[in-house]
């Protein structure tokens, strides 16, 4: 088989029926930061996690971003654009069905950018400490999509009307949207694992 575009980590499912996991890093993480977290809220899912191609100070992230909370969003079309070519390749190579992005801060941020700019590469979503990515989105449809957002009330990088904002406009698009602010920070906690596994209980 051809080497795919990304770097990436693949763990078969040991559960049929159940949609595959794309897990998606934050910055300076890896393709094998969130496969516990993968393992734990969907076990028995198939797994594929890329490593971002962007490096920040040596530290691996899906698209540039011009400073903190400014992203270059040229650079978010084309990277969202050439992560959504590699789940297409993924899905070819190990026989997969659409997934379902799990993604943590510049990873949920980058699933995000995919749900609007190519619908037809996620099956849902899991955005975890998301912005919004692009400020003006395409119209896109995206009805029958589930989407669980998950934002921190003390998160010292995302003010609270911006992932409003972010869960607002996948409504508008037709998503079905479940965004809960939780008493935390920018880290990920235990309620954040907890609800996404019980998310995923009840797809």
């Amino acid at each position: 088989m051809r080497p795919l575009s990304f770097t990436h980590r693949y763990e078969p499912a040991l559960t049929p029926d159940q949609p595959p996991l794309l897990l998606l890093h934050g910055t300076g993480g890896d393709e094998n930061d969130l496969i516990p977290v993968g393992r734990m809220v969907a076990s028995g899912a198939a797994l594929l996690s890329p490593r971002g191609k962007v490096l920040e100070n040596g530290m691996p992230r899906f698209f540039r971003r011009l400073a903190e909370g400014v992203f270059d969003e040229e650079d978010v079309k084309a990277r969202a654009n050439e992560l959504a070519d590699f789940v297409a390749e993924a899905r070819e190579a190990y026989g997969l069905a659409a997934p379902i992005a799990l993604g943590f801060s510049n990873g949920a941020n980058i699933a995000a950018a995919m749900l609007v700019l190519r619908p037809e590469t996620l099956a849902g979503a899991v955005l975890l400490r998301a912005m919004v990515p692009l400020s003006d989105p395409p119209r896109t449809d995206l009805t029958g999509k589930q989407v669980l957002m998950l934002s921190g009330a003390m998160d010292p990088l995302i003010p609270a009307d911006n992932s409003s904002r972010l869960a607002a406009q996948l409504q508008g698009a037709g998503a079905e949207v479940k965004h809960t602010i939780l008493p935390a920070g920018h880290g990920l906690s235990q309620q954040d694992l907890s609800l996404t596994q019980n998310w995923f209980l009840n797809l």
